[in-house]
């Protein structure tokens, strides 16, 4: 790296941790994207953050991340900071900034791994608009319209009321049987 003699110390400094951490990290992003990466110590694999958060703070990958948005932003700024304590804190801002929006990034591809799959269980304690009249005492299957997961679904529904619940009415299931909703009328 004989380009580097001239410069100052701290633009030096800023060159030797740019220059290998670029490097690592094009080789941390291309094997991530071909699957050899080893992520799954950075991030929970079923996305469940159980309280706390998905991912550490303190890892490899954070690391190069800091540390690739701290050295470029001093080699970037260099010559239009005067002071060099102010372009050492801008580029340690930046660095944590980095490092914020890869958790950012990483909260974002965990949202599209998220199961979304229809389960009837899903069902019970919600409500739902009766479709086709349901009969009483469980003498008959009608139809109801509920929303899961953001999506609507037309189901079985049956109810142990002693009186028949008309379409329109709105009603709460109670119960599961048989891939058939228990109702019972609101």
């Amino acid at each position: 790296m004989n380009f580097l003699e001239n410069y100052d110390p701290l633009l030096k400094a800023f060159w030797y941790i740019a220059i290998p951490v670029s490097i690592f990290f094009s080789l941390q992003t291309i094997t991530t994207f071909i699957g050899l990466s080893g992520s799954e110590s950075d991030i929970d694999s079923d996305g469940s953050d159980g309280g706390e958060m998905p991912f550490e703070v303190f890892t490899l990958r954070n690391l190069i991340n800091f540390l690739l948005g701290f050295s470029w932003t001093g080699i970037s700024f260099y010559e239009r900071f005067e002071n060099k304590t102010i372009l050492i804190v801008l580029s340690i801002a930046v660095g944590v900034v980095f490092v914020a929006l890869f958790f950012i990034l990483i909260k974002q591809i965990l949202k599209l791994s998220e199961d979304n799959s229809f389960r009837i269980e899903n069902t019970i304690h919600k409500t739902a608009d009766v479709y086709l009249s349901i009969p009483a005492n469980k003498s008959g299957k009608g139809k109801v319209q509920i929303s899961v997961n953001g999506s609507f679904h037309e189901l079985d529904a049956m109810t142990l009321s002693l009186e028949k619940i008309t379409s329109g009415n709105v009603i709460k299931v109670i119960a599961v049987e048989n891939n058939i909703l228990i109702v019972e009328k609101l």
